[in-house]
């Protein structure tokens, strides 16, 4: 696409001066694509990653219309997370420097409830914050958003993995059925879709094509003795080092064998089969979408439905009997332009089964030799996060907001080192970065969460 200049839109004169401030000088591709649509007052449903401006796209979008002399609220965007709020209100602000008398308001958890409250006595015309701080102050009726034109749910995605469903909609439900929509998300998983169909009409889709976002999969397979398999996949993961492995192997028998050789050596690993009880399946899954296990052993029918973002490898200790399911199993890397990695493990009475993949996929397998894979002295492979266990979940009105809110009131705690929370009707799960798990498990025990005590432990 060629580059346009933002002199090619009809443009608040005040909007220009500030973009010309800021020498924004053409519009980056998601804002060529997005601007247009946001200008004529459409629905929007945009996929862009994280540094490609849809920020900017959709503050010009929110200001253009905005009416300063109105002190009602206009504009709400709402954000996963307080530092995420931040740079957003910031950006906001540097584009309205030259329009007079914006007041845009931060509402984030984690921020005492006084200064809030009294920035909320006159109403401001922008409000950026999470769901569950605004959420709270519309409970509290201390914020109104029945004149909200412009609503933003950005990184949307990342929202519905930390489990603000249900706040969202609560909150959506408090504004103006004419109002303007817009979903920005770095992803597409099905609940944006959801949500999309939930609250906007007839939304413009757009995604952001790049040469990024073809699927990136540098795929090899490695010959081996029956009785080497496990130590070549030990190798493999010692070698590339994946900070998230989809291990497939064909039965559940073979599942359980695996865990056990791989806990053995000191990784942490988890096992997904048909044999689990509904609970340890939320379990697993909880801790593996949450960056909390580095290795998940799997079967394909255990894995359907397995929506992890971000997948860096997927290993197939044994090859499938069905070349479609080899391309299925190795397609769950490489997702949202991210570089992929898929190894598979053959033996001599296989060859059968990698000739069908070949015919199948149209080209020649890559067969490596075992000696390429270098193990280092004293390989450790830690997962980056580690999960909090709850037991208190929706029927005991537990929100998101309410967990996130509770562990970013510690100041030693931001919720950039929080990740994925999900919610379940008794209990919920929480991701947090290893350096901070004990701080972060002590202040939700020592804490309430909605005025009472829940019990948190570490799952390891």
């Amino acid at each position: 696409m060629d580059s346009i200049a933002f002199t090619a839109l009809t443009l608040r004169p005040e909007l220009l001066t500030s973009i010309a401030a800021l020498a924004y000088a053409e519009m980056t591709p998601v804002q060529a694509q997005t601007l247009p649509h946001l200008l004529q007052g459409k629905d929007l449903i945009a996929q862009a990653k994280t540094g490609s401006g849809k920020t900017a796209a959709f503050a010009i979008g929110l200001l253009n219309k905005l009416d300063s002399q109105s002190y009602s609220t206009q504009a709400l965007v709402l954000c996963p997370t307080r530092e995420l709020a931040e740079q957003v209100a910031a950006e906001i602000r540097r584009l309205a420097n030259a329009i007079p008398n914006i007041k845009l308001l931060i509402l984030c958890g984690g921020k005492p409830m006084g200064p809030q409250l009294a920035s909320l006595r006159r109403d401001p015309h922008i409000v950026v914050g999470t769901p569950g701080r605004v959420l709270k102050h519309l409970e509290k009726n201390t914020l109104h958003l029945d004149t909200t034109q412009t609503l933003v749910l950005d990184e949307a995605d990342r929202m519905l993995d930390m489990g603000f469903h249900d706040d969202i909609m609560q909150i959506i439900a408090k504004t103006p059925v004419s109002r303007q929509t817009l979903l920005f998300s770095a992803t597409y998983p099905d609940g944006i879709e959801e949500i999309s169909h939930a609250v906007q009409r007839d939304p413009v889709d757009i995604r952001v094509e790049s040469k990024q976002d073809t699927p990136d999969i540098e795929q090899l397979f490695f010959e081996v003795a029956k009785h080497e398999r496990v130590e070549v996949l030990l190798k493999v993961i010692a070698h590339y080092q994946p900070e998230s492995s989809l291990v497939f192997c064909n039965t559940k028998l073979q599942c359980d064998q695996l865990l056990k050789e791989l806990r053995q050596h000191d990784l942490h690993a988890l096992a997904l089969h048909g044999d689990l009880e509904q609970f340890e399946r939320d379990q697993v899954l909880a801790q593996f979408s949450g960056k909390s296990s580095s290795i998940l052993i799997a079967t394909d029918v255990a894995a359907r439905g397995l929506d992890v973002k971000e997948l860096a490898a997927v290993i197939n200790f044994e090859l499938s009997r069905d070349p479609e399911v080899h391309i299925h199993r190795i397609g769950r890397t490489a997702r949202a332009g991210n570089k992929g990695l898929a190894v598979s493990l053959f033996t001599a009475s296989e060859k059968r089964r990698l000739q069908e993949i070949e015919e199948y996929q149209g080209s020649a397998a890559p067969i490596g030799n075992t000696a390429i894979l270098k193990v280092p002295k004293n390989f450790k492979l830690y997962p980056l996060m580690v999960t909090i266990f709850i037991n208190g979940g929706r029927k005991d009105k537990v929100r998101a907001g309410d967990l996130l809110g509770a562990l970013t009131a510690n100041a030693d705690i931001s919720g950039a080192q929080i990740g994925k929370i999900t919610l379940f009707d008794k209990v919920a799960y929480v991701a947090v970065e290893q350096s901070i798990a004990k701080l972060a498990v002590a202040t939700l025990a020592d804490g309430k969460i909605k005025g009472r005590k829940f019990r948190a432990r570490l799952l390891r």
